[in-house]
């Protein structure tokens, strides 16, 4: 598909989301610890792209008001529907950076089969692997929008004061009940594998009888484990709603669940020609953890905030932009 194309089917797209209002606006901000890059030309320009999920849409913000007090001209392409038009507008150089997660683009964009659990492994897998496409990888976050499995937390006591998924195969068969999705269920790498690597057995009447495992809608898990249908329920570690019902993620000690960390990913000319953007994308990664995304994603999901609004408020808490 030829580029012109693809960015007017993105336009499209983004007017028709439902979100589009929230995909124009950004806060005014004044100086933080980002300043103007030395030497930018006064007609330098970035387009920051997303895809249209919550976090995504934070994240593009996050970005936005980072290149602007750069002081480069934004252009704002963020809410993209799906990963792949979001990808392509990268690739093509219509869009200047956005974030993306090391596991996608492993196996996503870059085809292949399984996933690498080592985070730092993952992310340099795919920082050389993109060079050759042209896309430049910047340094990760610590935040890992991964599955997880978690645990009501006034349930942990009752639990042997559980933390870690090691300690699953010290409960007793009627505390080993699940909620996951029908995909996670019947996934190569979903729920059967992480049982047997746990030293678990599903089928087993005297490990984890079928019985146990309840099939739930995705967003229907969180409340589920909540209300104590299950004790433990297939999450996404980011996600506002563990936060938000006190769930607590455990351990995954033994390293099944492949690293999704997010980085800021950049058109590989454009970061050439201003080199000193990836510094100032490296400045803001290290703070971008689970517990922030989860505490962003929540003010959105649950409290209904723009997602604008909520990144300028952390990009002034951190100190990296500060109010006008």
């Amino acid at each position: 598909m030829k580029p012109t194309a693809l960015l007017a089917i993105a336009g499209v797209l983004l007017t028709g989301c439902g979100l589009s209002p929230a995909a124009s606006y950004l806060p005014p901000a004044g100086p933080g610890s980002i300043t103007p890059l030395p030497d930018l030309p006064d007609d330098a320009r970035m387009t920051v792209t997303s895809k249209a999920f919550t976090e995504q849409l934070v994240l593009g913000k996050i970005a936005a008001l980072a290149g602007r007090a750069a002081g480069f001209k934004m252009i704002d392409l963020t809410n993209v529907p799906g990963s792949q038009p979001a990808r392509e507008l990268i690739q093509s150089g219509q869009a200047s950076m956005m974030w993306e997660y090391t596991g996608t683009a492993w196996m996503t964009y870059l085809g292949h089969d399984e996933g690498i659990a080592d985070q730092p492994k993952q992310w340099q897998a795919v920082h050389d692997q993109e060079i050759g496409n042209g896309i430049v990888w910047g340094d990760p976050a610590p935040m890992n929008n991964t599955y997880a499995l978690a645990v009501r937390s006034e349930g942990i006591k009752e639990l042997g004061g559980i933390s870690k998924l090691s300690q699953l195969k010290d409960l007793d068969t009627k505390e080993l009940t699940f909620c996951v999705d029908s995909e996670f269920n019947s996934r190569s790498d979903g729920l059967n594998p992480l049982l047997d690597l746990y030293g678990l057995k599903r089928g087993d009447p005297s490990s984890v009888p079928d019985s146990n495992v309840g099939i739930y809608d995705i967003g229907a898990i969180y409340s589920a484990t909540d209300k104590g249908n299950c004790n433990f329920g297939e999450v996404f570690t980011t996600d506002g709603r563990i936060k938000a019902l006190d769930l607590t993620v455990l351990e995954d000690d033994l390293g099944y669940f492949p690293a999704y960390n997010v980085a800021p990913v950049f058109f590989g000319e454009f970061a050439d020609k201003y080199p000193g953007i990836e510094e100032v994308f490296a400045k803001i990664s290290p703070k971008l953890t689970d517990e922030a995304l989860r505490e962003m994603n929540l003010e959105v999901d649950v409290n209904g905030r723009e997602p604008a609004d909520v990144a300028f408020e952390w990009m002034v808490k951190e100190g990296f932009i500060s109010e006008p």
